[in-house]
C-alpha cells in the first residue's frame, strides 16, 4: 500500500487526503497540534517513524515571515535520506513578483516579489532531492472557501485597479495535479486555470449566481484593505500552465472561475 505523509493538513491537503484514501492509500498528516486527523508537527518520534515508512511525502507548510522553513529545518535531513518514490512541495506563484500583467511560466525569475521567504523555500525544496515536484499555486478556491461564500457573508469587496488581474485554481484541480505528477518528471510546475481575471469581475459573477446585487466598485484607496490584502494588489501577473499540461498530462477540470463556481450554487 502506498503511504503519503503530508506536512500541514490544511484545506488543500485534506482534499488530497480524501482522494488518496478513496484510492486505497495510507495517509498520515501533521498539524501544529495533535488531533484525531493528524499528529503534532513537533512529535519527532512519530514524524520520523512516518518518514521512514512513507513512499510519498508532500509539504504544504509555508515558511515563516522571518524566513524559517519549518519542515526542512526540522526534518530535512531525514527526508533527504528516506527511501521515497516521490516528494512534493506546494509553493506559490507569488515567487514571481510583479510581472506588470505579463504571462509568467516556470522559466521566469523568482525572488523579486514581496514574499522572498517563499522564494527561498521554493528553491530549497527544489534542491532537496532528485524526485521533487514543486507545484506553484495562485489563489485557491473550492467548497466552503470561495467568492460566493464571501458575498453571502458580506465580506466581499470589489476593488477596481485598472489592468489588474489574478490567476486562481480550484482545489480539486490542485489535487488532480498532485496525482498526475506521481507519474510525471520531477521539476517545477505552475498549477493555475486558463483565465486570469480582475478580482471585481469574479466577485460580481459570484453575486449574480446567487441572485444578490454585486458589492459597489471601490478604488484601492477607498477599499479599506489590510496591509496584507493591499500586498496582493502590488503585483500583477498572468500565470501560464502549459508545462503542467504537456509534461504531466494534466488539464484543469475547471477552466475558469465561472466553471469552478457553477458547482457551488
Amino acid at each position: 500500500m502506498p503511504h503519503m505523509l503530508i506536512f500541514g493538513l490544511g484545506y488543500t491537503a485534506k482534499r488530497l487526503t480524501e482522494r488518496l484514501r478513496g484510492e486505497g492509500w495510507q495517509v498520515t498528516g501533521t498539524r501544529r497540534e495533535a488531533s484525531d486527523e493528524a499528529m503534532a508537527f513537533g512529535d519527532e518520534t512519530s514524524v520520523l517513524a512516518a518518514i521512514e515508512t512513507a513512499t510519498h511525502i508532500i509539504s504544504s507548510v509555508p515558511p515563516t515571515r522571518d524566513g524559517i522553513e519549518p519542515v526542512l529545518d526540522r526534518y530535512g535531513e531525514a527526508i533527504k535520506a528516506a527511501s521515497l518514490e516521490w516528494t512534493g512541495y506546494l509553493s506559490s506563484t507569488g515567487v514571481y513578483g510583479d510581472a506588470k500583467g505579463a504571462w509568467v511560466d516556470e522559466s521566469a525569475p523568482i525572488g523579486s516579489g514581496r514574499r522572498k521567504s517563499r522564494s527561498d523555500a521554493d528553491q530549497r525544496w527544489q534542491g532537496m532531492r532528485d524526485d521533487v515536484r514543486v507545484l506553484r499555486l495562485p489563489g485557491i478556491y473550492g467548497p466552503g472557501r470561495n467568492p460566493i461564500t464571501r458575498v453571502e457573508q458580506g465580506k466581499a469587496k470589489r476593488v477596481d485597479v485598472p489592468g489588474q488581474v489574478f490567476s486562481r485554481i480550484h482545489v480539486d484541480d490542485i489535487v488532480a495535479a498532485v496525482v498526475a505528477s506521481f507519474d510525471g518528471p520531477a521539476g517545477v510546475y505552475n498549477i493555475a486555470d486558463d483565465l486570469p481575471a480582475p478580482q471585481h469581475e469574479v466577485i460580481a459573477h459570484a453575486a449574480r449566481l446567487i441572485g444578490m446585487e454585486p458589492p459597489p466598485l471601490l478604488s484601492l484607496e477607498d477599499a479599506g484593505l489590510s496591509k496584507s490584502a493591499l500586498g496582493f494588489y502590488e503585483e500583477n501577473r498572468r500565470v501560464a500552465n502549459g508545462k503542467a499540461k504537456r509534461l504531466l498530462d494534466w488539464q484543469p477540470q475547471y477552466l475558469d472561475y465561472k466553471a469552478g463556481m457553477a458547482g457551488f450554487v
